[in-house]
């Protein structure tokens, strides 16, 4: 069975065409009080994803405000959001309504340890070295 990708039971369609004032209705309340306070940014960042829309440029947004809400007006549209290092694209979709941008730029990797040095054998690697 195909996954049915929707928002509080709303379709992608339906939320694109969301007032803000419905849309705050249905996020928690932290994030309802992040949108309410307009975060320095936020706002030009809100304006900025409505002229990419509106002039209907393919490239991706780029921001380093992680906290920042996502609106139902960005589904489909890409973000490069800044990890601390390098910008990360990513994908908005309905599954990520009312969640923060930095939830999807992870800014840590996966930590890969070595072998073990020369002449050592793999349980040699843990025993304290006098």
């Amino acid at each position: 069975m195909a996954e049915r990708i929707a928002f509080r039971g709303r379709t992608p369609s339906e939320l694109q065409s969301l007032q803000m004032e419905e849309y705050i209705k249905m996020i928690n309340s932290s994030e309802r009080r992040s949108i309410k306070r307009n975060a320095t940014g936020y706002r030009k960042l809100i304006e900025k994803a409505a002229w990419f829309r509106k002039n209907n440029i393919p490239k991706a947004v780029r921001t380093q405000l992680r906290e920042a809400v996502i609106d139902p007006s960005w589904v489909g549209m890409k973000f490069e959001v800044y990890d601390g290092k390098e910008y990360k694209q990513v994908h908005i979709t309905a599954n990520m309504l009312g969640h923060r941008l930095g939830e999807y730029s992870h800014t840590t990797k996966r930590v890969l340890h070595s072998a073990p040095g020369i002449r050592a054998t793999r349980g040699s690697k843990f025993l304290a070295v006098k």
